[in-house]
């Protein structure tokens, strides 16, 4: 195996990574400033209310973009796996 080719391998693999963790990672994101300012105009200084709508929203995103996200690791997977006599 070339340095090259590892190296290319490892910017496909962080690249899987980035595209299957974005969509969880903004929307706890964007949720979380969401409360943010809402605590900050109504002086509400509660914990739970910062955790239980990032929760809710992580369901949700799971529920609807997991299938996608599951199905984009398998492929890098299998793809990887295939690749492994042309890669010794």
């Amino acid at each position: 195996m070339t340095p090259d080719l590892s190296v290319h391998l490892f910017a496909q693999l962080l690249w899987t990574a980035l595209t299957v963790a974005a969509p969880l990672l903004l929307t706890v994101l964007v949720v979380g400033l969401l409360v943010s300012v809402f605590q900050v105009v109504t002086q509400i200084q509660e914990m739970s209310l910062t955790f239980i709508p990032k929760l809710l929203a992580s369901v949700a995103v799971l529920v609807i973009v997991g299938p996608w996200m599951l199905a984009r690791l398998v492929a890098y997977s299998s793809a990887l796996i295939q690749s492994i006599p042309r890669l010794v």
